[in-house]
């Protein structure tokens, strides 16, 4: 799962990753959106995610890995319950400029117990936080990996993957050992 608040660049991580062309649900930004959704951050997006974006990567011949990304508006986020039905993990993508819409996103996979690394989407121009920072910020617990990554960038969207799969790996190895204990 690739999920975060509007606009902080999940379309964008699955697309630089993705080895097929992505499967987008974009849609216009259109008027009858004022009020509903808070375009102030991002004023010079056209489009919006409505349902999910899908990618894929072949690791090997009988592993593959499927990427879903989450739309960010609000009012899409009935459909989250059924795009992490058999995931394994999650990246949470933030953005600096908007953390408050990071809450509810963090809060959404702690409740669900799906583990998640947090990725800070570091925009050009965007005001720079270190990862500790932001785990005070959002009151992220200290297991939890934090990353900066630049999603527009094949190699610091799979590092996120990558950090991802590991995380999730050690959650998995720790609730087998407490279990066989």
């Amino acid at each position: 799962m690739v999920a975060g608040g509007f606009g902080v660049g999940k379309t964008t991580l699955v697309g630089a990753v993705s080895e097929i062309v992505p499967l987008r649900t974009e849609a216009l930004v259109t008027t009858e959106s004022v009020g509903i959704d808070d375009m102030d951050s991002t004023p010079d997006k056209a489009t919006t995610t409505v349902a999910m974006d899908f990618g894929r990567i072949t690791l090997s011949n009988d592993l593959v890995l499927y990427l879903f990304g989450t739309p960010g508006q609000r009012r899409f986020w009935f459909m989250w319950d059924d795009l992490i039905r058999g995931a394994v993990d999650a990246i949470v993508i933030v953005d600096t400029g908007r953390l408050e819409d990071s809450f509810s996103v963090v809060d959404y996979f702690e409740a669900k117990k799906l583990p998640f690394i947090v990725a800070i989407n570091e925009f050009d121009g965007g005001q720079r936080y270190t990862p500790d920072q932001i785990r005070e910020a959002l009151a992220i617990s200290p297991g939890i990996p934090i990353m900066t990554i630049d999603a527009r960038e094949r190699e610091s969207a799979k590092h996120a993957l990558i950090r991802v799969a590991e995380f999730a790996l050690e959650q998995l190895t720790a609730t087998s050992r407490i279990e066989s204990a």
